[in-house]
């Protein structure tokens, strides 16, 4: 489901939301399209660290990452999440209990999802196909995939963001758009 517009929204607007838990949130809203049409939903801000990196300001005061390298983080995150690639973080409760193995049904959804994923990582190569699993996927932060890789302090900002431009490439995302202002009708049937 493609983001549409995220806006910040302020935690009155969000009853449902506990106080205590909303100080730690980056409480936003955002519009969703799927089948039923245009929704809007609540979203944490704070979760994701391309969110992050494209609220946040350089030096020159361009965001740290551009639009289309987080629309390319975003769906490469969609398409992981839709193939089922997460590992568990807990017990299967899903299996019988009589110790009998689930059929391993796999939908037609998760199957092209997961192909797609193997493409845009093969795409991007493996110079940057891990950090963008660490940071787009599994939603770590710059800092932690810094130290776990023994790279130097934002360092990482600079590699990220070649590996998010390889991919928006590999989407088909352009930073601005191109072409003649106005292109001439043609039709089957319009003489040349």
């Amino acid at each position: 489901m493609p983001r549409l517009s995220p806006s910040r929204v302020t935690l009155a607007a969000q009853p449902h939301i506990e106080p205590s838990r909303a100080r730690h949130l980056a409480v936003g809203e955002a519009q969703l399209r799927d089948a039923e049409g245009v929704r809007t939903v609540t979203i944490n801000e704070a979760e994701s660290a391309l969110g992050w990196l494209a609220r946040r300001k350089g030096r020159d005061g361009r965001p740290l990452i551009e639009p289309v390298q987080l629309l390319a983080g975003e769906r490469l995150r969609a398409d992981f999440t839709r193939a089922h690639l997460m590992p568990r973080m807990g017990a299967d409760w899903s299996m019988q209990v009589r110790g009998t193995r689930r059929d391993g049904h796999i939908t037609d959804v998760a199957i092209a999802a997961r192909q797609r994923v193997e493409n845009a990582l093969e795409v991007v190569g493996p110079e940057f196909s891990g950090l963008l699993l660490d940071v787009c996927c599994f939603l770590k932060m710059l800092a932690d995939v810094e130290r776990e890789r023994g790279w130097p302090a934002r360092s990482g900002k600079v590699i990220l963001q070649l590996g998010l431009d390889r991919l928006a490439r590999h989407y088909g995302y352009q930073g601005e758009a191109t072409g003649r202002a106005q292109a001439s009708v043609r039709t089957w049937f319009a003489e040349r």
